[in-house]
């Protein structure tokens, strides 16, 4: 499922009507066709957050959501831990609890990826 995040509203994309198709989209769409069954089955979600500016996959975890970020042009893949609630001392929204180099094919990522989580704890 493809859900979008705008002005504060969330809304879910449907199929080819309204989804994005920029390079960041469709780089997530492979991905994510390319995690294991179980990661599937736990609700993972490709998120378009227009406000925080940022494409990623969304698994709904145990401990909470976990992103995969999916970078820009330069960069690497970031998983991002998010917090229900912003911390009232600095009022983050999430931290990073693990990068991955862009050297990998997509394979690699939604492997790499899902061993983290799994071996981590997040989907056990």
């Amino acid at each position: 499922m493809e859900i979008k995040i705008k002005d504060g509203h969330v809304s879910r994309v449907i199929g080819g009507l309204d989804a994005p198709m920029t390079p960041i989209a469709q780089k997530a769409r492979t991905i994510a066709n390319f995690l294991p069954l179980e990661a599937q089955r736990r609700g993972a979600d490709i998120v378009h957050n227009q406000d925080s500016l940022y494409t990623g996959i969304r698994f709904n975890t145990k401990a909470g959501a976990v992103v995969l970020e999916i970078p820009p042009a330069a960069g690497s893949y970031r998983l991002v831990h998010e917090f229900i609630e912003p911390e009232e001392k600095d009022g983050k929204t999430g931290k990073v609890i693990h990068q991955i180099p862009q050297l990998y094919s997509p394979n690699g990522i939604a492997l790499i990826t899902y061993e983290f989580l799994r071996t981590r704890g997040f989907l056990g």
